[in-house]
């Protein structure tokens, strides 16, 4: 060993002497992330204290060590199962000691061992070995000269695509002859994985192992001619685009040369001339220059130059001072509305106060109008009709199911295929800054992690907001101040309550039989007769016809059902015509059902004769109003009350309330107090498929209820709505108008309602209240008095007949 010189290195002159002899107890030092194979050259970096004490106990005696690699280099301090078996018995050429207590070492791997004994583990692993004699290869026949040959023309192939053969490199590999030389020599400048490499040095048989080379060998040259051609595709195109760039350049330098426009500077010159046609506001303007001067800059095929122009294209299109100018007629609009909607007088007075309003003040801010209303009542056609009053464009969309925030906002233009939100489309889609904005079913908006679109719109329909409305696509404010809102819904429920504080929320309640046969004679006969190419002297339809279909084919607070069987009486027809017939063609009540299959509904179907227990309820659903009928029943049992029709709490609780009002009044029903133990009550409301809720079928309850107790039969035409208290006091309800059309449809002659309610019989239109009878009540006792028919006499029952004395029968 050498004297330490002043760089603390520790140079080893290796004496070249062949009968040396490999001790059979070394200190070993486990590796990781690489096999060594013998005759291997390889600088280790050595830091843990194990393999360090090795190190330095290999040093101070004949600077042997057995080097072997550990099974998972994750593992810092490996155990001695932890490491393979198998390893190369390496001699020390070189060491530094670092300044930070690390070593670095040059060793060269001798010969090919295994470990047969840990010997010590403590400070460091010391170990007892077998060195592995391989079989004798001096002889090679045909088969391996051909195999060494073929392992180095795939060695020279690789490190040609690689850029590393030289001269030198293959004078090497054509010197050695041996097998397990030229395997392990190959084996150990491949990119091999650790388990590859191991499985290679464990192989005894030297010609076998070159076997294994070959074959990783001819793998690595398919890998290395792929990313060979890889790199040349990237360098040629590469290579392209620096190409087309610099002939760019030139083409552009003899158009100005020319005196002509190339088309990179046309594009660029047209954007500015759109961005001051536009009359952008000013930080709009001054965002637009920047997107511009970007633009300029960038090279015209990138990926994001597309970005850029998508953005300024947005930016140039949408009407930032564009506006068309209203055109207020009062008596023209009022014409306009009356040829459009039938009736909804009320509907349509609203509408005309808000055109004075504008044309007596046009700065005025108009408020947010929503149309609430059953489906097919007309709310999307008042919205086109306004716009066509005013002479402004009209523009729609459906929130319906809408659940993401960048729907209306937009989405930012960091992201792929970002767009602005539907509101900007609208708008470039109309071309002004005030069109007639309808925003269609916003009670069915939904919310999840992508954010709440409800809570998005409040900045839109806000007028003291919506001048700054803030897009993300745009990252700019858009002024909405002179877009006027309408929204439309089927019930006013599901609206965020901070969403209906911000609008003027006006009942579409639907149509009476006269409002549909009228609208139907003026509007839908006429319209699908045109659609369905038939001349309107082919066909006549007889009022009697028209009043049935919609009495006994529909059922439906609007027009959309009436409309489609009227228009498959047009098809039929038409299909007449179209096969030779000749009009024209008188539709009657008798041939309904020729055309049109035998009724679908029935309305006095479960009104054949007043019953006991069932009562006739109304209620208000999303299409309209509508009857409710309950059951109440006794049966044996143990007192319980059984409700099934798929109720909500709501209506469980007012059976509940109801069942109590009659247990609280007995006396005054003359009912027995036993019957509440020995009989179960069973209220029932059919349609059992449809969830039910609400308080206003209380009364209705109660009124089966103490019919079933009382034996009394509930009068079949009336029907009655409102919610009971346990005192039996009779609370007011909503939806009136849309309840009442709903006992109209079913033939009912009299509505039961609270007496609170009286305020509201003013919105019912006066054919309405001309067909029906409405009396308020304030309690139970004035409902029963109504609704409550006379029990039924009970029949004598027959004498029982005298037993006769068995006697012999004669012949």
């Amino acid at each position: 060993m050498g004297e330490t010189d002043k760089d603390d290195l520790i140079s080893i002159i290796e004496e070249d002497d062949p009968e040396s002899i490999i001790p059979t107890i070394l200190p070993m030092m486990p590796v990781r992330d690489v096999v060594i194979f013998t005759d291997m050259l390889l600088p280790l970096f050595v830091g843990r204290e194990k393999s360090v004490n090795a190190i330095e106990e290999s040093i101070s005696k004949d600077r042997y060590l057995f080097v072997a690699t550990q099974i998972d280099p994750g593992i810092e301090n490996p155990k001695p199962e932890e490491i393979y078996q198998i390893g190369t018995v390496s001699r020390i050429l070189r060491m530094l000691k670092l300044p930070d207590g690390r070593v670095k070492a040059l060793v060269q791997g001798i010969a090919k061992a295994r470990i047969a004994k840990y010997v010590r583990k403590r400070s460091l692993y010391r170990v007892k070995i077998e060195i592995i004699e391989e079989p004798d290869s001096s002889t090679v026949d045909l088969e391996a000269e051909a195999l060494m040959r073929n392992v180095r023309e795939y060695s020279e192939r690789i490190l040609t695509l690689r850029g590393e053969y030289t001269n030198e490199v293959g004078s090497i590999l054509t010197s050695i002859d041996d097998p397990g030389r030229l395997a392990d020599l190959v084996a150990s400048n491949l990119r091999l994985k650790i388990d590859e490499a191991q499985a290679i040095i464990e192989i005894i048989d030297p010609f076998e192992r070159l076997k294994k080379v070959n074959d990783l060998l001819f793998h690595e040259v398919e890998l290395s001619a792929m990313q060979a051609k890889i790199q040349s595709e990237v360098k040629d195109e590469i290579s392209k685009s620096q190409k087309d760039y610099f002939l760019r350049e030139q083409v552009r330098a003899i158009h100005k040369e020319l005196g002509e426009l190339d088309e990179r500077t046309q594009e660029i010159d047209e954007y500015k001339n759109k961005i001051k046609r536009a009359k952008m506001s000013q930080d709009a303007k001054a965002e637009a220059d920047k997107q511009l001067r970007r633009l300029e800059q960038m090279h015209p095929d990138s990926a994001e130059s597309s970005v850029v122009r998508t953005y300024l294209d947005w930016m140039v299109e949408l009407p930032w001072s564009k506006s068309t100018t209203d055109v207020i007629d009062i008596k023209k609009a009022k014409s306009v509305l009356d040829m459009d909607h039938y009736g909804l007088e009320r509907i349509k007075d609203r509408i005309l106060e808000y055109l004075s309003v504008r044309k007596l003040n046009p700065q005025t801010k108009g408020p947010i109008l929503c149309f609430v209303g059953p489906p097919g009542v007309g709310k999307t056609s008042l919205g086109r009709a306004i716009a066509n009053a005013m002479k402004r464009k009209f523009v729609r969309i459906s929130l319906g199911g809408i659940r993401d925030e960048a729907e209306i906002r937009g989405h930012r233009r960091t992201y792929i295929g970002a767009l602005p939100g539907r509101i900007i489309q609208g708008l470039k889609q109309a071309g002004s800054n005030n069109p007639v904005f309808m925003m269609d079913e916003i009670d069915k908006l939904g919310a999840d992690f992508r954010g709440d679109p409800s809570s998005a719109l409040l900045e839109a329909l806000d007028p003291e907001q919506n001048f700054e409305f803030s897009d993300h696509y745009l990252n700019l404010s858009f002024d909405l101040s002179k877009v006027m809102f309408i929204l439309t819904a089927n019930i006013s429920d599901t609206i965020p309550s901070a969403l209906l504080d911000r609008m003027e929320v006006i009942n579409l309640s639907g149509y009476t039989e006269d409002e549909k046969k009228t609208i139907a004679k003026t509007h839908l006969i006429p319209r699908q007769v045109k659609e369905n190419g038939i001349k309107p002297r082919q066909i006549r339809f007889s009022d009697a016809a028209v009043v049935q279909v919609i009495n006994e084919y529909t059922s439906e607070a609007g027009l959309r059902n009436l409309e489609r069987e009227l228009g498959t009486l047009c098809r039929k027809l038409a299909r007449r015509i179209a096969e030779g017939a000749k009009g024209p063609f008188q539709v009657t009540r008798q041939s309904l059902e020729k055309y049109l299959g035998p009724p679908k509904y029935y309305p006095e179907m479960d009104k054949e004769h007043s019953q006991v227990g069932l009562s006739t309820g109304l209620a208000w659903t999303q299409v309209g109003g509508e009857v409710l009928y309950v059951e109440a029943s006794l049966i044996n049992g143990k007192g319980e009350m059984i409700l099934t029709g798929q109720l909500g709490e709501i209506m469980q609780e007012s059976a509940r309330a109801a069942l109590s009002y009659a247990r609280a009044n007995i006396d005054l029903f003359k009912v027995k107090d036993e019957i509440f133990d020995s009989r179960d009550i069973h209220i029932h409301v059919p349609a059992g498929a449809i969830p039910k809720d609400g308080p206003s079928a209380g009364i209705a309850m109660a009124t089966a209820l103490i019919s079933a107790l009382t034996e009394r039969p509930v009068n079949k035409d009336v029907a009655m709505t409102g919610e009971i208290t346990l005192r039996g006091r009779v609370l007011p309800i909503g939806g009136l108008k849309e309840k009442a059309l709903g006992a109209l449809r079913a033939g009912i002659n009299t509505v039961i309602i609270p007496e609170k309610n009286k305020r509201d019989l003013v919105e019912i239109p006066k054919n309405v209240k001309r067909k029906l009878t409405f009396v308020p009540v304030r309690n139970m006792d004035e409902v029963l008095a109504i609704a409550l028919e006379p029990a039924p006499p009970k029949k004598a029952k027959a004498p029982k007949a005298k037993k006769k004395p068995a006697g012999k029968v004669r012949p």
